[in-house]
């Protein structure tokens, strides 16, 4: 459509954040990810734990009522049979659902929660009911029922029934008897015929009741599911962090050892994670530290490896045909150090050198190297064989100390230094092709009657170097050894293997859905065990260290609480809807028992407070409605007006503002005790007495109705001590000392204030002061919702917990799989590592040619290897890294390797030229040269420190090739 039809100042909506916390998409989520079955079993345990609470809450509550019974109430023979009624009825209920704790049992048999479920409800009504009917027939006692809405309560809130609709049902089922048994037995005694308006009055509370206990059950769900997809989500991405750990490790620990990776990783994750929190980085997250990492080994053994005759195969061989040549040759040699436990430390060419005895240290170290040395030349023989080409190995090996490190900032690849691995290396120069050439410091450390040896070579004699140091070498044959190529090698680890963009699947391998499956029985389902066994419980569950007060779940971080305070709150329109149903039902009750003296201001009470609830619904309901209407508003762009935008924002800035979430809540409530207080006030207590006195002494009946009915009043008190509990997103401890005021300010109302009207009220059991039952209403009420809010506000913390522990996953993933892509920018070029990590098939030779190249060798002369020596050689390496970094942006130069005092680097290494000969060379050879004079300032700099030590440069334009990794991942160039 086009966009001149739509300027940019149409209001548009989101509502994909509010489309989470649909249950209609949390059940499609849990369906797509095959969760159903984890997430009933989880569920089983959860009203498991629910029912646990109920048998503790329902023995408190029928012993405190028995003991009430007895203590108050003058004639105990009348009240005996209720408190064994009460008692043996605690006994069967406690004993029918005692069932549902055998899990085994109850999973196989998943009809038993629910039947269970209805036999004790019924069970609890059937005794409650047959207590009152028993005193009507044998005392000719009309009493009111006392556990109705408690029992109303305990269905939607702690009965094991997971299904909502069963709930529903069960719980409507219970109101229509205790209705039926009001109708008969209370209404027809104490209201007049023609009273129909008290009867419905009845009958709206019981539905208030039921819908305050399905929003409980909607709103549980909700949560309960989305932190199980929460949890889902938090152990895949901790299931991959693990794995990109570990390739991350692998990457890092196949070119640098264990001891000296370990400060450049963290130096790498530290600096990202300051990138991630805003704070100013030094440098580059991909330039490492100028630190020297190096190590003095005393007591190693190095092999040197060249191939020969490799500059005749340049010559006469493709280019396609050498690089797999190299690639198979040398994915042999990985293989076999690995078998010898050789480490391999870098190849140039054709050159290929390693050590033996680095880490761990070994005694064998010479023999592995020999043995590596004999097998190279095996391996060798059968390549030449197989490929038939005339090329064979010498190598030469010498024991000694080394220096061992890493040098520079960029590209950081592990090395040896030292005279022994020069000495190493002039051994293979003088050596003789296909034989191990080596010193008598190595021959020292083996056992001579396993290997045929003879003495070196003239060219060894002849050697200035091997002279210098007094070396006596020897050759070992491999003609007579037994160190054939193993054909049984196991692959070895290759950072090919690495699939960094990859999420785990959870259908991929039985661990991973075993894995899963032991999380998610590890999910906390109860807030009660938390107040004795919270810290061992936090450590199964991944929940923050500083954990949650007791009674009012306050995080003891006090940066944590204020963030889950001030996180919106998406469901605030089911919470607005279920307000505005009970506002409704209020104002409906009260002008039905208002006294007429105060009906109008109850009408404009009413008036004003259903206007303000039912604009706060239009506008929290208003974004969703045009959700249904219009879909997400994407490709079909509806035009909404001025009136719409501002609904949007209005809501929007609701949703996610603390302060005005409270104010709309103590708006509510005030708003309900408003509707409570009119009907109270339009009570004359002292014309109600002087009633009750007169028709005492003229013996007639007295109408109580010319005065408000206490039990509606204590109805109306208990609903809207649910809504003020039930309310979402706002604090729970103001949740609490709200309700915690209202209950204390209603028992004054009983006892004191309107105690004569509550006194001659309808009561419960035969001489029990009504005021007692109204009180005991009230506070049971207030310890029911209590312990339902605690568990929902526990699921809620530890669903924010997990949100949070999410987030610093994936904060901790992005950063090691940027962490990952630095290690292999530092290994190959930016080009080739995406090759790496989107296309390329784990182990395929890949390689590049290219037509026209500029390659820098710069040697160091006169240098000698020692720790001083290092400390300046890391210094000028630094500098060349870093003026390869200054022209990284200008120009394409890729440092290659620094082998011993040599730095190597490449100019034109640009893929999008590789296979093309007319190429910009006149910038690259400008660029090569100025490479030279660029660095003649860092010349200068160190010359002072280098004592005169003289660079010798060199430049070379031609075609290369430039294959990628083989075992291990390096990259290189070969060419003439």
């Amino acid at each position: 459509m086009s966009e001149k039809l739509f300027p940019k100042d149409v209001c548009q909506y989101n509502y994909a954040k509010e489309r989470l916390w649909e249950r209609s998409y949390l059940l499609v989520k849990c369906a797509e990810l095959h969760l159903e079955e984890e997430y009933r079993l989880y569920q089983a345990r959860l009203w498991s734990s629910f029912l646990g609470v109920f048998c503790l809450l329902h023995v408190l509550i029928t012993i405190a009522h028995c003991v009430i019974l007895l203590l108050t109430c003058d004639h105990i023979h009348m009240i005996i049979a209720d408190v064994v009624i009460y008692l043996a009825t605690s006994f069967v209920i406690l004993t029918i659902l005692g069932i549902n704790f055998c899990e085994n049992f109850a999973r196989r048999h998943s009809w038993i929660t629910y039947m269970s479920s209805v036999v004790a409800a019924l069970a609890f009504v059937s005794a409650d009911i047959f207590q009152g009917t028993y005193h009507y027939y044998t005392h000719d006692w009309a009493l009111d029922t006392f556990y109705d809405t408690y029992i109303i309560y305990i269905i939607y809130m702690f009965l094991p029934m997971p299904i909502i609709s069963g709930a529903l049902l069960l719980g409507v089922t219970v109101s229509v008897v205790y209705i039926t048994y009001f109708g008969i037995y209370i209404a027809t005694e104490y209201y007049m015929a023609y009273d129909y308006a008290r009867f419905s009055v009845y009958i709206v509370h019981h539905v208030c009741f039921n819908l305050l206990g399905m929003f409980f059950r909607i709103m549980n769900d909700i949560v309960v599911r989305s932190s199980f997809l929460d949890r889902h989500q938090y152990i895949m991405e901790k299931i991959w962090l693990r794995n990109a750990r570990r390739q991350e490790k692998l990457v890092l620990h196949s070119i640098i050892p264990p001891q000296i990776a370990k400060p450049i990783q963290d130096d790498i994750q530290n600096r990202l994670a300051r990138k991630v929190r805003g704070l100013a980085a030094r440098r580059s997250p991909g330039v490492m530290e100028h630190v020297m990492a190096i190590q003095i080994h005393p007591e190693v053994t190095v092999l040197y490896a060249d191939v020969v005759n490799y500059t005749h195969l340049t010559t006469t061989v493709n280019v396609e045909k050498l690089v797999r040549l190299l690639h198979d040759l040398f994915v042999r040699f990985d293989l076999a150090a690995t078998q010898f436990e050789v480490q391999r430390i870098k190849f140039l060419g054709d050159c290929y050198y390693c050590v033996a005895g680095l880490t761990p240290p070994s005694p064998d170290h010479a023999k592995s190297c020999v043995g590596l040395g004999l097998s190279m030349i095996s391996h060798i023989q059968e390549v030449r064989r197989e490929h038939e080409v005339p090329i064979n190995m010498r190598i030469g090996v010498h024991s000694g100390s080394v220096i061992a490190g890493v040098i520079g900032e960029a590209k950081l690849q592990y090395d040896i230094w030292g005279t022994d691995v020069t000495i190493a290396n002039h051994l293979e120069s003088t050596g003789t092709p296909g034989f191990v050439h080596v010193s008598a410091s190595t021959l020292k450390e083996l056992e001579p009657s396993e290997y045929t040896i003879i003495p070196g070579t003239d060219a060894a004699l002849e050697d200035p170097v091997l002279g210098k140091n007094n070396i006596t070498t020897f050759l070992i044959s491999a003609q007579t050894s037994h160190h054939s190529p193993s054909r049984s090698l196991e692959r070895i680890d290759s950072y090919a293997d690495i699939d960094i963009y990859a999420r785990p699947d959870i259908y991929r391998t039985k661990t991973i859905n075993e894995e899963l499956r032991q999380e998610f029985r590890m999910m906390p389902v109860c807030s009660f065990k938390q107040i004795f066994s919270w810290r061992k419980r936090n450590q199964s569950i991944d929940l923050p260290s500083p954990g949650v007060t007791k009674f009012c779940l306050v995080y003891r971080d006090s940066n944590l609480e204020c963030k889950y305070l001030h996180s919106p709150d998406l469901m605030f329109k089911y919470s607005m809807l279920l307000a505005w149903s009970m506002g409704c039902s209020l104002a409906y009750i009260q002008l039905l028992t208002q006294n007429r003296n105060l009906l109008l201001e109850a009408i404009v009470l009413d008036a004003v407070v259903l206007t303000c609830l039912t604009v706060l619904l239009v506008i929290s309901w208003y974004k969703k409605l045009c959700w249904l209407r219009y879909g997400n508003n994407e490709n079909d762009r509806h035009r909404f007006g001025k009136l719409s935008c501002c609904i949007f924002r209005t809501s929007e800035k609701i949703q996610a503002s603390l302060s005005l979430r409270i104010c709309i809540y103590l708006f509510i409530i005030c708003a309900y005790n408003s509707m409570i207080c009119i009907v109270l006030m339009g009570c004359d207590r002292e014309e109600l007495e002087v009633m009750y006195i007169e028709s005492k002494l003229y013996h007639y009946e007295a109408d109580m109705n010319v005065c408000f009915n206490p039990w509606l009043i204590s109805n109306m008190m208990a609903l809207t001590i649910g809504m003020c509990f039930t309310f979402t997103s706002v604090p729970f401890v103001l949740k609490i000392v709200v309700c915690l005021l209202m209950t204390i300010s209603y028992l004054v109302v009983i006892l004191i204030q309107f105690q004569f009207v509550f006194h001659h009220s309808v009561t419960t059991n035969p001489f029990f002061s009504a005021e007692y039952a109204h009180s005991l209403l009230v506070v049971i009420a207030f310890v029911t919702l209590y312990l339902k809010e605690r568990h929902a506000e526990f699921t809620n913390k530890v669903n924010f917990n997990w949100r949070v522990e999410l987030k610093k996953k994936q904060r901790d993933a992005h950063i090691t799989n940027h962490s990952i892509i630095i290690l292999l920018n530092n290994i190959l070029p930016a080009h080739v590592v995406n090759v790496y990590l989107t296309s390329l098939e784990k182990h395929e030779l890949y390689y590049e040619e290219y037509k026209i190249v500029s390659v820098m060798f710069a040697t160091l002369q006169n240098f000698e290897m020692n720790i001083r020596g290092l400390r300046l050689l890391n210094e000028i390496i630094t500098e060349f890294d870093r003026l390869l970094h200054h022209y990284k942006d200008n120009y394409l130069v890729e440092k290659i390797k620094i082998v011993g005092c040599t730095y190597m680097a490449a100019c034109g290494l640009d893929v999008s030229f590789a296979d093309r000969v007319s190429i910009e060379w006149e910038r690259r050879d400008s660029l090569m040269s100025e490479g030279p004079d660029g660095s003649q300032t860092i010349f200068e700099n160190v010359r002072e420190k280098s004592k005169g030590r003289s660079w010798r440069r060199g430049r070379l334009c031609d075609d290369h090739v430039c294959p990628g990794p083989n075992a291990h991942p390096l990259d290189d160039q070969q060419g003439l």
